[in-house]
């Protein structure tokens, strides 16, 4: 990794070294800053329905889609999703059954209930995202979904990093590094900070996304590389796909226990036995008098 920090005196006349080491290092961040904007004006994604909005519910919402989903699932979910749900009072007053009728298709069900009962504590306390603060309170709402929402709605500066971001900032610059030493984001976050500083923080971070990307559809896989890297299990037969199978199987209303059953019949019994425990344990279903619903 390249220090960007004022470097030490190393040698005798130390201090020419550290001014080249220097010049060198602004030279670096300059053309890779270069790159970043020269991608996104000829190139970048912008008319994505979530960058053309400032309201942090949309934002919100755009954020808690796009966690493990790619873009192009996401844009028609969007708009079904706030068409359904236009504002967060409108969410919050939802039953989850609704909530998760809409969000059908995207996986990752979870993350429905959060963004529903975020939505709740939001409303409950009256919070009206009149300021980027509070949605830390939220379960499943982490730090770095708070500093987006901070970001593209506020276009208040902070640096983010996701998946995208590591790819641009890995590519360039720690390609040198050995192939098996992986990448924590505590060494990336220097790099981004110092990258983004002066920098407008909305058009910035959207223009990092976009080039990251290009550098994935362009064939660097360094994703591997990055020390927060988890392989997506394959989705056949996993338990992510009886989940959704339990949900969709109890859209239409409780079911009995034999019910849910013999509709999953080509999955392993034990399989959809911990799927309904953890839907259980994540607050998604509920069993009442010997049926299972949507909580």
């Amino acid at each position: 990794m390249p220090d960007f920090r004022v470097a030490k005196d190393e040698v005798h006349g130390g201090q020419m070294v550290g001014d080249v080491r220097r010049r060198e290092n602004a030279a670096r961040l300059h053309a890779f800053r270069s790159t970043v904007w020269r991608y996104w004006k000829k190139e970048g994604r912008h008319d994505l329905p979530w960058r053309k909005t400032k309201d942090p519910y949309r934002v919100l919402v755009s954020e808690m889609m796009l966690q493990q989903t790619q873009v192009p699932r996401v844009i028609g979910k969007y708009k079904e999703f706030l068409r359904a749900f236009p504002t967060v009072k409108a969410l919050a007053k939802a039953p989850l059954s609704d909530v998760l009728k809409v969000w059908s298709g995207l996986g990752y069900n979870r993350r429905a209930k959060y963004l529903h009962d975020a939505a709740k504590i939001l409303t409950k306390n009256r919070v009206h995202f009149n300021k980027p603060t509070g949605l830390l309170k939220c379960t499943g709402i982490g730090p770095y979904t708070e500093a987006a929402v901070r970001v593209f709605a506020f276009n208040e500066p902070d640096v983010l990093i996701e998946t995208n971001i590591r790819t641009a900032f890995i590519h360039h610059f720690h390609s040198n590094v050995l192939q098996n030493v992986r990448i924590s984001d505590v060494e990336i976050l220097p790099l981004a900070t110092l990258a983004a500083s002066g920098q407008e923080p909305r058009e910035w971070h959207w223009a990092l996304m976009d080039y990251g990307a290009y550098l994935k559809k362009s064939g660097v896989r360094n994703n591997s590389r990055s020390a927060h890297y988890a392989k997506q299990s394959k989705f056949e037969g996993s338990l992510r796909q009886i989940r959704g199978a339990i949900l969709c199987v109890l859209r239409s209303g409780p079911k009995t226990v034999n019910a849910v059953r013999s509709d999953l019949t080509a999955f392993e019994k034990y399989k959809v036995e911990k799927a309904l425990a953890g839907l259980v344990r994540d607050g998604l279903i509920v069993k009442e008098k010997g049926k299972w619903r949507i909580a």
